[in-house]
């Protein structure tokens, strides 16, 4: 039987909260848990733990929360600690490669694509935004380039219709955990062997911004449709009319020939708004009027008058 991995594990939002799980299930030791550092959130501006923080704690596993990963006591922190693996999942830095070759086996990363496609900060958003209809998680080892690895372990999954970015990264970090325990498996039975990406085959999933959000109602339907979704919860998808800006959830393609000019607000009733677009209607059945909290459209109606026949700008 082979003995325990000591393994250090290093992620901070929730998307890595099943696989530090998986880990902490598992007959291996997690010796210690480094995160990002706390961060001033809402409106209170209450200073909050990182996710996986609240969940090492929970553990009784041991936190590091280091300003910079890149400095010499870091590193001779992490050097006594002596890991066999380390597991790093949305960290949200770059990894020096003094740390990354610093554990026996290396270090492993669970990235939310099929590598080499969407390499990245967003690939799950990016994904949903292009139109996608399968992605999937890369187990991969790590080096020094931005998610240019050998792939260890694919797994895939197929998007439906109704995904958002919420929903697709909470099946992906499910999917991603069980990858990283089956790739642990291997490792340690010394049958999982690496593959070089593809470089030509490589795409990219730059960051998300809030200009993103702003649509343009001279697309068709179906790439708006996409575009609400990937960026549903963050930053979100809006329009203005009247100067006042709406966000928008819960998107759905309506073909028919349109008549209007695209941005149109054509109909609003308990089944969602109405609006044209370049090619096709779209059905929007969620929306957030500024200063409001997101409701369904019925709901929304019920306490202010949209105005129909007016453009979205």
């Amino acid at each position: 039987m082979n003995p325990p991995l000591r393994i250090v594990f290093m992620g901070t939002p929730l998307f890595a909260l099943p696989s530090l799980q998986v880990l902490l299930d598992s007959p291996d030791s997690v010796v210690s848990v480094v995160c990002r550092t706390d961060s001033v959130q809402g409106r209170g501006r209450k200073c909050c733990p990182p996710p996986v923080k609240t969940l090492a704690e929970q553990a009784g596993i041991p936190v590091l929360q280091p300003e910079s990963i890149r400095n010499d006591e870091f590193l001779a922190s992490i050097q006594a600690l002596q890991p066999d693996l380390m597991v790093v999942i949305a960290y949200g830095k770059i990894l020096p490669g003094r740390l990354l070759r610093l554990p026996r086996f290396g270090t492993i990363n669970v990235h939310g694509s099929l590598l080499p496609k969407y390499r990245g900060a967003a690939p799950i958003q990016r994904a949903l935004i292009n139109g996608e209809s399968e992605t999937g998680v890369t187990i991969m080892q790590m080096d020094e380039g931005i998610d240019t690895g050998d792939i260890l372990l694919p797994a895939r999954l197929p998007i439906s219709e109704d995904d958002t970015g919420a929903t697709l990264s909470s099946k992906l970090a499910q999917l991603g955990s069980e990858a990283l325990r089956e790739a642990i498996v291997r490792l340690k039975e010394g049958r999982l062997p690496a593959s070089k990406q593809d470089d030509t085959q490589a795409s990219y999933a730059p960051m998300l911004d809030k200009e993103l959000g702003h649509l343009n109602w001279n697309r068709p339907a179906r790439e708006l449709h996409c575009l609400i979704r990937g960026l549903d919860p963050w930053p979100s998808a809006y329009g203005f009319i009247d100067g006042r800006r709406f966000r928008f959830f819960q998107p759905q393609v309506v073909p028919g020939e349109v008549q209007e000019l695209p941005g149109t607000l054509c109909r609003a009733d308990r089944n969602g708004v109405v609006v044209a677009t370049a090619q096709d209607y779209l059905l929007i059945r969620e929306i957030q009027p500024e200063g409001k909290k997101r409701m369904c459209v019925q709901a929304c109606i019920c306490g202010m008058q949209l105005p129909i026949g007016q453009q979205f700008s």
